[in-house]
């Protein structure tokens, strides 16, 4: 399949000049939505948000919670025939919303994501720990799931301490530049 961009969407335009990504070389196999850890979260399946870009409905698109379900875990852009990043398509999403106003739907959901963004950040890497730390003092939900934080704990899941990248220079080099447009 060529990878020439010929969808006409203003949003696939979009995503493809932001990450050179083809819209349309999605043949929606389903495997990306087949393998994602967490389909059950979603109300649409990721292919399907590919899809509605890929037939100009842009609107339903943005404001699909998916976008900001998405863990970005890359299993669906490892197991896609076609080698569509599907886990950077969703990044580029959650970004356009965000500079076209669009809110997350989804309760706290832009709370999670500073917070995860802020301990990569300071760490170079996720820290549990702080990122439970800073999404709870944010939401105010400080007892929800408290009941699993021992266990977490005794099974080596959640370090007390962070565990810093050696070299903090380059993430720092990129938050700098980030900070550059929207907040």
């Amino acid at each position: 399949m060529s990878t020439h961009h010929s969808a006409n969407t203003t949003l696939s335009n979009e995503i493809f000049s932001n990450t050179s990504l083809n819209v349309l070389q999605c043949y929606q196999c389903g495997k990306c939505s087949a393998g994602c850890p967490v389909r059950n979260f979603m109300i649409d399946a990721p292919n399907q948000v590919v899809r509605y870009v890929q037939l100009g409905f842009d609107d339903k698109a943005l404001t699909s919670s998916t976008i900001w379900i998405c863990a970005s875990c890359q299993t669906c852009s490892t197991r896609c025939p076609q080698n569509f990043d599907i886990a950077k398509f969703m990044d580029a999403m959650r970004e356009t919303a965000l500079n076209k106003g669009i809110k997350p739907s989804e309760k706290d959901s832009m709370e999670f994501h500073k917070a995860f963004l802020n301990q990569i950040e300071n760490h170079g890497r996720a820290y549990e720990l702080g990122l439970v730390r800073d999404y709870k003092l944010k939401t105010l939900n400080l007892m929800q799931d408290v009941e699993v934080a021992p266990e977490m704990l005794m099974k080596g899941k959640l370090n007390i301490l962070p565990h810093n990248v050696k070299d903090k220079k380059p993430v720092k080099k990129i938050f700098a530049k980030s900070k550059g447009g929207r907040k």
